[in-house]
């Protein structure tokens, strides 16, 4: 089954290479500010297609599902909270089409729900893993290899998360944490709490995404490693955005900075790597050249 042939490709001592960001790529593209992605694959679909082809052309071994506002909690706030079934299995269509001829795995991302748990917020714990569940099984009838609950901040969300999306599917599953205070998240989650916390979760991967620079994730990356042995997802940002001359928002790390600290991370232990926001098609080659020439030494 094809959720083997990524755990076997995991577990046989080879790093892969994931994509890069979908947003800001998207955004540059023509995504209208306030506009989401997810809208986006109803439609301009040719659009969230061509980015994913665009990634595996760079060098992406593993593309993810435009679906990370996907879950019905979130599209509600965009009134599309009807549309979640079509948007997922479309969007895992999408990265389906993009892939078939290169073999590069589907993975489908699951961001956060947008609220907070009980106590802290309104969402009951129950709700949440019934709100993952849902569109974790959207993303497996679409076809994806595997599932990424990611940029996750608050334990609790994140076990709910893991809870849910086992509920319904075996499908290989990494849950990434996003410290976004240096290395912790906003919530106070360090990555040793995360990855004891998730050890027996059901879990195939634990990862870092999204993040402040690439120090404090290459931090984060190196304390993560000495608090789990599972095979670590890494897709940090790539530095933090900036505002230029002209009023843009901008991510001022070149593709060769983004590609300098590859060597670290592969020692460091992480087993798959990409970047998160800012991360472009070019930044991403520069990584899977990185991560190439890391394989040619071994």
């Amino acid at each position: 089954m094809t959720m083997n042939k990524f755990l076997d490709a995991i577990h046989s001592g080879a790093v892969l290479i994931s994509d890069g960001a979908t947003g800001s790529n998207l955004q540059t593209r023509g995504l209208p500010d306030g506009k989401s992605g997810e809208a986006w694959v109803l439609e301009k679909p040719e659009a969230i297609r061509q980015l994913a082809a665009d990634f595996i052309q760079a060098g992406s071994e593993i593309v993810l599902t435009c679906t990370f506002g996907a879950s019905r909690l979130h599209l509600a706030n965009m009134g599309l909270d009807g549309e979640c079934e079509r948007i997922n299995r479309t969007a895992a269509g999408l990265a389906r089409q993009a892939a078939a001829s290169s073999g590069a795995f589907v993975a489908g991302s699951i961001g956060p729900t947008g609220q907070m748990l009980d106590p802290f917020g309104p969402l009951a714990v129950a709700d949440a893993e019934a709100t993952f569940a849902e569109q974790a099984s959207y993303l497996a009838l679409g076809g994806v290899d595997l599932l990424v609950i990611e940029t996750q901040f608050d334990l609790g969300e994140a076990l709910a998360a893991v809870r849910g999306v086992r509920s319904v599917t075996d499908l290989s599953l990494v849950c990434s944490f996003s410290y976004d205070r240096g290395t912790k998240t906003m919530m106070g989650v360090s990555p040793a709490k995360a990855g004891k916390a998730l050890a027996d979760s059901g879990v195939d991967m634990i990862g870092i995404n999204c993040g402040r620079s690439l120090a404090d994730n290459t931090a984060a990356l190196l304390e993560l490693r000495a608090a789990t042995s599972l095979p670590i997802w890494f897709k940090p940002n790539a530095g933090l955005p900036v505002t230029d001359d002209l009023g843009n928002v901008v991510y001022a790390t070149t593709p060769q900075q983004m590609a300098e600290p590859v060597a670290d991370w592969i020692a460091a232990g992480a087993k798959v790597i990409g970047g998160c926001c800012g991360t472009s098609p070019e930044h991403l080659a520069a990584i899977a050249r990185a991560v190439q020439v890391s394989r040619q030494t071994i």
